[in-house]
């Protein structure tokens, strides 16, 4: 598990706030008769102009930009030439590789930020719906992302991933939702995926002491009708069993000295 510095910390707040401005923009593009490959393009020129890479663009030979999942596809969903349609459910899951370079300039000190000397990833995720769907997806989305929302509280030295996961459980439950297993959060710096996993679920006082320096990703996912989840053919994205309608909400945080800071604000 790699701690951060505050500077760290900080020059990762800097690229947080560009994908979190990137996502709002992406999510303006959510409307019925587009293709999600167009949403893909345009991730790929921001990415351009930012003067960034695409975090999610090769890992595990991932061919695209932007995870672009569709109603029961819960995460890495392939862009195509699909048109968003009136009840869609549509996830647009992201992440930007910024060199160091574009925040400290060319002769920034290397003695301070010795866990990100090359650069760092951010990562993000945001459910929307297209046109009108029905109730009962309308507060499945609202549930996830107040799940989000309450996971985010709860970080703060002291207290364990178990706790956190615990609240949003508890959360879910009782929203009669289903907590999607087999998928989670994760520790985030100069690789995607870093240490601590972060589950969506969990016991009190169990896990990973939270200590300032950590930095990860909470992401939420539910569905109405399967915790249970299985590969598609295409190799990549992962669905719920029983094709039921899920939401995933992500945000990239970092435990501080004061609590939690949010990143991706």
């Amino acid at each position: 598990m790699i701690l951060k510095t505050k500077e760290e910390i900080e020059v990762m707040a800097k690229g947080g706030h560009l994908l979190k401005e990137t996502i709002n923009e992406l999510g303006l593009m959510v409307y019925e008769g587009i293709k999600t490959i167009e949403i893909e393009k345009r991730a790929e020129q921001i990415i351009l102009e930012l003067k960034g890479k695409p975090s999610f663009k090769g890992q595990g030979g991932f061919p695209f930009s932007v995870c672009a999942s569709l109603n029961e596809e819960i995460v890495h969903g392939l862009p195509s030439d699909y048109a968003l349609k009136n009840g869609d459910v549509f996830t647009i899951d992201f992440g930007i590789f910024f060199k160091l370079e574009k925040f400290l300039g060319n002769s920034f000190d290397k003695k301070k930020y010795p866990n990100i000397l090359n650069g760092f990833h951010t990562d993000m995720a945001r459910t929307f719906i297209v046109g009108e769907v029905d109730s009962e997806i309308k507060r499945l989305l609202t549930a996830t992302r107040k799940m989000l929302k309450m996971g985010i509280k709860k970080v703060r030295p002291g207290l364990t991933t178990g706790d956190l996961g615990e609240t949003m459980q508890r959360y879910a439950e009782k929203q009669g939702f289903y907590i999607i297993e087999g998928l989670c959060g994760h520790g985030i710096g100069k690789d995607l995926h870093e240490l601590p996993d972060i589950m969506n679920y969990g016991e009190r006082h169990k896990g990973i002491k939270l200590v300032p320096g950590m930095v990860f990703c909470i992401e939420p996912m539910l569905s109405l009708g399967s915790s249970d989840i299985k590969l598609s053919k295409n190799g990549f994205t992962y669905i719920t069993s029983d094709k039921s309608i899920s939401a995933h909400f992500e945000d990239m945080v970092a435990v501080t000295e004061d609590g939690v800071r949010v990143l991706t604000k």
